[in-house]
């Protein structure tokens, strides 16, 4: 059976495509076959990431690894069971044709609470949960104090990864590996930032998640987006020379993947 991966919150601007998709094309091009679902049905930014892909690479003559898109099917009414929810029906038809030929599937959810976020979690062997550097990005994962130093009690959020580990443990599954990523994080070690990292460190162990750095904020992301790329791309599609910030984003992935343990990797890439 393919090995799932999650990426999703319930906050917009995280980066959940940016890095679904540098996942994604990372393990592609390890040679794994990688499948894509993006539940966004409105703004489909992951989808969209890989059909810029798919375009720019077919008229530039490429021919570079990726993942295989997949928009979810739409089963006829008559195919549901009594009872049967329609978005369910979707996701569980979806990912049962992506199994067949892959080795990941790759899962971005929206940045707002959904039924079909909500199975996708249940789903998760893996999930990824990017948190923008400040508290609030934190609230996603928990309450806190005024001060930042005592944590009230777990966010709406985390209650809802609970309840997708228990439906897992209920199917007899394997426990979700819950990775929260540290996402633009600043240069500086400003006292925010350790007050982030120490209640981290603090809730990790309390709802049992751990922690990974993620991305720097930085505009290649942005621009590369357009074209499908990745930074792992960009020797094959002319960059001779990389600048020191597309070097450092490039270790800021491989450290990335190296950290999330999969399954089958091979960790020296």
């Amino acid at each position: 059976m393919a090995h799932i991966i999650v990426v999703g919150n319930e906050k917009g601007g995280a980066g959940k495509s940016t890095v679904s998709m540098h996942v994604a094309t990372a393990l592609a091009r390890m040679g794994h076959q990688v499948g894509a679902l993006d539940l966004d049905l409105r703004q489909r930014s992951l989808a969209r990431y890989c059909e810029n892909r798919v375009a720019y690479l077919d008229k530039a003559g490429l021919d570079l690894p990726g993942p295989v898109n997949r928009d979810l099917p739409d089963p006829e009414a008559l195919d549901l069971a009594p009872g049967e929810n329609a978005l369910d029906r979707r996701l569980s038809q979806a990912v049962a044709e992506l199994e067949a030929e892959s080795d990941f599937i790759v899962i971005d959810c929206p940045g707002a609470h959904t039924r079909l976020a909500q199975v996708a979690h249940s789903l998760a062997d893996t999930l990824i949960t990017p948190l923008n550097d400040s508290f609030v990005d934190f609230d996603l994962l928990a309450r806190i104090d005024s001060d930042g130093e005592r944590i009230l009690g777990p966010s709406v959020y985390s209650e809802m990864v609970w309840g997708a580990r228990q439906l897992r443990a209920q199917a007899g599954l394997a426990p979700i590996d819950w990775v929260v990523l540290r996402n633009r994080l600043g240069a500086q070690q400003m006292v925010n930032k350790m007050k982030m990292e120490k209640a981290l460190e603090r809730l990790a162990k309390r709802i049992g998640f751990r922690t990974v750095p993620g991305f720097s904020e930085r505009v290649i992301f942005r621009e590369l987006f357009p074209r499908g790329l990745t930074l792992l791309d960009l020797k094959e599609v002319g960059v001779q020379k990389l600048n020191i910030s597309n070097v450092a984003a490039r270790q800021e992935l491989r450290d990335l993947i190296k950290a999330l343990k999969l399954p089958g990797v091979d960790l020296s890439f």
